[in-house]
């Protein structure tokens, strides 16, 4: 219809008789045409160089159809002038039209203007101006609006009222929304399923699960729990205030769910950790032939990446792929952090070139994700590459490149990268203080690491959490100075929580500190009674100091507590697959390849003198087993896989779900050395870069 419009003007324009009955009737049409469709906008040079006169009907059309297209501002300011020299920019229907232009074109200014200059104000101008007010934050203006409209003899009606909840919602204001809400009923307004879907959405922001359920409960006894709109903020309220049971009953109650219910339902049982609900959820949706679009998708990528799920996050990138669905700039950072953590660099380089061609490379919340997953992936250089490149950084990105320098050791690039973020004038946060922290602490830099907490607290006014004092008992712990240590625990505004006593207690490792290791596992065995971690360390610590009685005791613990050593897990990628390997598992299919060569490597190196650490068995075996059992450790059978399963001299990367032990660290010292391989290995605190029999951590870790 649009087209055949444009080819009547096209061609009739030039052979009309230019009457004033035919501009009369033309009119008419042009309006509509431009009411239509945005494109009608080209009809509008033709039409004044043929002398059309804009008129208060036509201009609003054009006005408004300016409004609905990109960029569109300097068309607009035209439309505008054009008004002004006809005369009729004071016209009600004109003046309206201006005012939403400019508030959408984000020109709040000329809006206000506008809105100043023009001397009948209807309650569409009066709405539209509360509502642009609320929507950019500036609550204040939109409420002073709001009075000022009432004092001019014009009373709001529930456009108004919803224009200005939906307005605070977008901006960020949900403390100001519910008020707003209970001032509405109590003026008698009946409230609709904008107004409600506003206020749920409100309600969980705060979430205040008392005011949702009342709101819920005016829904369901007005009816408008049936609207798609109420339904899926319920859902979405439900999920941020963790009532994954309510969310669900107020899912099954819907007679037929849309896709908006269907993604409110997916990210509100991945928010609440309710993942392999999720997973089963979304199969039985694709079952059913569901509408499905991006956002489910993304929720159930994000769902399974932040949940530990990081394989089956890959799994449905590629489904997504597969189905059809074009993934956006919400996707690419919700499935590189779990590139990051299995290491599954291809995956995520294929993710990077995906941004490449889609553009959306230049997203800042893109770039950064893809800094952190080359640094987590070993490759240190390419995200610095990456970094580089980002014609737009925030605070994220910053802190991305600095955890980054000090998940490698490379601790004076990471102040070198905090001098630079502050240089460019972005403030740190508490993130870019832990990432720094933990840089000293990993390099034995004890000055600097004092210094940068003290400068935490003076120059950027950032109050020390729980995390910094764990980093500054690592610092100070593993320099030696336990003593120091635990007096600063001893000084902590806050509760002292598992993390900080535990940075003391793997101090206390290091420097064989039986005393204020079992001052330290006190307090952990009563924060975290089941955390098996802490009874291993400390039964460690007992074994290397030969308290063989002592380690009986903390076996004979962890039975009455029921508490099983955590398996170690490592994950390497080879040819575009990652593989798993557990502590102890015989069911991988190269697993006698994989046993052949570490025997082989063992009788080398017996044969060069070294012996393994079978102080760090945790079992009451024969010494040759437990020879045998520290061959069964995860980072070990990885490395072995990675040795038989690629050409000679190919680097190798392992992730490690737990810390590396001192016998595997030296073992693949050894192996670097013999094989000539750079081997990356990436535990729950650092990179180790082990090469020509050394590791870039200085056997400081």
């Amino acid at each position: 219809m649009n087209t055949a419009v444009q080819l009547l003007f096209r061609r009739s324009l030039p052979s009309l008789p230019w009457t004033r009955q035919v501009r009369a009737g033309l009119l008419p049409l042009f309006a509509a045409h431009l009411r239509l469709s945005s494109t009608g906008l080209f009809l509008l040079p033709s039409a004044l160089s043929l002398r059309l006169p804009p008129d208060p009907f036509a201009l609003p059309a054009a006005i408004n159809a300016c409004a609905a297209l990109p960029n569109s501002l300097p068309v607009g300011r035209q439309l505008h002038a054009i008004s002004l020299v006809s005369g009729i920019s004071a016209d009600p229907f004109i003046s309206t039209s201006l005012v939403h232009m400019y508030l959408k074109c984000a020109a709040l200014p000329d809006a206000h203007r506008v809105f100043d200059e023009t001397p009948q104000r209807s309650v569409a101008v009066w709405s539209a101006m509360i509502a642009g007010n609320a929507a950019r934050g500036r609550a204040s203006e939109a409420f002073q609006l709001l009075d000022q409209m009432r004092s001019s003899g014009t009373q709001p009606n529930l456009i108004t009222f919803n224009g200005l909840l939906v307005g605070l919602n977008r901006s960020g204001r949900p403390d100001k929304t519910l008020p707003l809400l209970q001032r509405m009923h109590s003026e008698g307004f009946e409230l609709d399923s904008v107004a409600v879907s506003s206020a749920l959405s409100a309600a969980g922001d705060l979430e205040d699960v008392t005011a949702g359920c009342q709101i819920h409960g005016y829904a369901n006894k007005t009816r408008l729990e049936a609207y798609a709109s109420v339904a899926s903020a319920l859902l979405d309220m439900y999920g941020k205030c963790s009532r994954a049971e309510e969310m669900l009953r107020v899912f099954d109650a819907l007679a037929s769910p849309d896709v908006a219910s269907r993604s409110a339902l997916l990210a509100g049982l991945s928010r609440n950790g309710r993942v392999d609900d999720a997973l089963a959820a979304f199969a039985e949706f694709r079952a059913q032939g569901a509408e499905l679009n991006v956002v489910c998708w993304n929720s159930m990528v994000a769902c399974c990446s932040q949940n530990g799920k990081d394989m089956e996050a890959l799994e449905l990138f590629r489904q997504m792929q597969s189905a059809g669905e074009e993934p956006n700039a919400v996707t690419i950072p919700c499935l590189l952090p779990a590139c990051g953590n299995v290491a599954a660099l291809m995956h995520g380089k294929s993710a990077h070139c995906f941004s490449l061609r889609q553009g959306i490379i230049v997203d800042v919340y893109v770039a950064s994700s893809l800094v952190d997953m080359y640094a987590k992936c070993g490759r240190i250089t390419d995200a610095r590459v990456v970094f580089d490149a980002m014609p737009k950084r925030n605070v994220v990105t910053w802190n991305a490149i600095i955890g980054g320098y000090a998940m490698h050791g490379l601790a004076n690039d990471a102040i070198e990268m905090f001098v630079s973020m502050k240089r460019h004038r972005q403030k740190p946060d508490t993130v870019t203080f832990i990432c720094l922290l933990s840089a000293c602490s990993q390099a034995g830099l004890t000055e600097e690491g004092e210094h940068f907490f003290d400068e935490m607290q003076n120059e950027h006014g950032i109050d020390a959490a729980v995390v910094h004092y764990a980093c500054i008992v690592s610092l100070l712990g593993r320099a030696g100075r336990l003593d120091e240590a635990h007096e600063l625990i001893r000084k902590m505004r806050n509760e002292a929580d598992s993390c900080v006593w535990g940075a003391l207690l793997s101090a206390c490792r290091v420097h064989g500190n039986v005393a204020l290791a079992e001052v330290a596992t006190k307090r952990l065995f009563e924060l975290e009674p089941t955390n098996a971690g802490n009874y291993v360390l400390l039964s460690n610590i007992y074994a290397s100091k030969g308290m063989l009685d002592e380690v009986e005791r903390v076996r004979e613990m962890m039975n009455a507590m029921g508490v099983k050593k955590n398996p170690g897990c490592s994950w390497i990628e080879i040819r575009n697959k990652v593989h798993m390997l557990l502590a102890g598992d015989k069911s991988h299919p190269q697993m006698s390849n994989i046993s052949e060569k570490l025997e082989r490597l063992g009788a080398e190196m017996k044969r060069l003198g070294y012996r393994p650490s079978i102080n760090l068995v945790f079992q009451d075996v024969e010494e040759q087993d437990k020879e045998y059992i520290l061959c069964g450790h995860s980072e070990k059978l990885a490395v072995a896989l990675g040795l038989v399963s690629t050409p000679a001299g190919t680097s190798l990367r392992v992730i490690k779900n737990l810390r590396i032990c001192g016998d595997c660290h030296a073992t693949i010292k050894f192996i670097s050395m013999v094989e000539g391989r750079e081997i990356l290995v990436r535990d729950t605190n650092r990179y180790h870069q082990f090469k020509g029999g050394s590791c870039s951590c200085g056997d400081y870790w």
